[in-house]
């Protein structure tokens, strides 16, 4: 009987095992060789070099550095988005007025190609005729920035200390949508009965929220939080853009995937640049790992 049962079974597995080895297991495969070679790319001789990749990257300040950069995103980035995500599903689902104004609102940066995103918020931090510049120029806010150090309003996407946290900005602008209709989706399928009796027994929004909202949204925050982990490790289109459309910012600016890219296209070191890809793999799925051992609990069924 089981043997009839496979008999018919792997042909139909057949084909998705055959595509997933030629286009995901070959590919890895093929990565780690490369990232064992001196290859330059633009050639069919790949030198075997060893792990000479590899402790190049760990003497590379460059690479820390970057790294370094991509961890303070990741710090960041899933705090503010979850947080601002749910006080937005939170509030719409609570049926304030022109709800489905502000739910299309706020995802339509979502649907705009990140190309343009960064071309735009480069003209917006642009430091003579950018919207956020003039508007802080006409309140007369230097004495502010002179608080923390700069000289007046900061060059933002020029400025080593601010291209950063200008980055940040503007993902979060991109992405809040997203995480908000996910949120929204879970919430509007929690039932209205368990609110019904919280209300009758005196809770407040904030101890509804708190006690029932938020435990039955558990397994969509971890989900959440695993994809703005990987959006942290990313964030090559919009700092190649906004770096490249805006002013240039060299190093501050670098994050793994930008810095790879740079070692292979401009240095032609694809050998190298590919160890810095496969140990961006190996951090990325590390801490994906963990996030989901850390945030792991019993789901509540409802």
């Amino acid at each position: 009987m089981n043997k009839n049962k496979y008999t018919v079974i792997i042909p139909f597995l057949a084909p998705a095992i055959i595509l997933y080895l030629v286009f995901v297991i070959y590919p890895y495969g093929r990565s780690m060789y490369n990232s064992l070679t001196s290859w330059k790319g633009v050639s069919a001789n790949q030198p075997f070099v060893g792990l000479q990749n590899y402790v190049r990257m760990i003497n590379d300040e460059f690479f820390w550095s970057a790294l370094l950069h991509n961890l303070q995103y990741l710090v960041f980035l899933p705090l503010v988005l979850i947080t601002l995500s749910l006080f937005l599903a939170f509030m719409i689902s609570q049926g304030i007025h022109f709800a489905k104004v502000f739910r299309v609102t706020f995802f339509f940066p979502q649907v705009i190609s990140i190309i343009s995103i960064g071309v735009l918020w480069s003209y917006i931090y642009h430091p003579t005729i950018g919207i956020i510049t003039s508007l802080m120029q006409g309140l007369q806010l230097e004495w502010f920035f002179q608080l923390f150090g700069f000289e007046g309003i900061p060059v933002w996407i020029g400025d080593p200390r601010t291209v950063r946290p200008a980055i940040a900005g503007v993902v979060v602008w991109q992405a809040a949508g997203f995480y908000m209709v996910l949120f929204l989706a879970a919430m509007e399928a929690i039932p209205q009965t368990y609110y019904e009796a919280a209300t009758i027994d005196g809770a407040t929004r904030w101890q509804q929220f708190w006690n029932i909202t938020l435990p039955l949204l558990w397994d969509t925050m971890q989900t959440a939080i695993i994809f703005a982990g990987l959006g942290a490790f990313d964030m090559f289109a919009i700092t190649r853009v906004m770096v490249v459309s805006g002013s240039s910012t060299g190093r501050p600016a670098d994050v793994l995937s930008t810095y790879l890219y740079e070692q292979a296209f401009d240095a032609s070191r694809f050998g190298y640049a590919t160890a810095i890809a496969v140990a961006l793999f190996l951090i990325v799925l590390t801490l994906s790992l963990l996030t989901m051992r850390l945030t792991r609990r019993e789901s509540v069924e409802y």
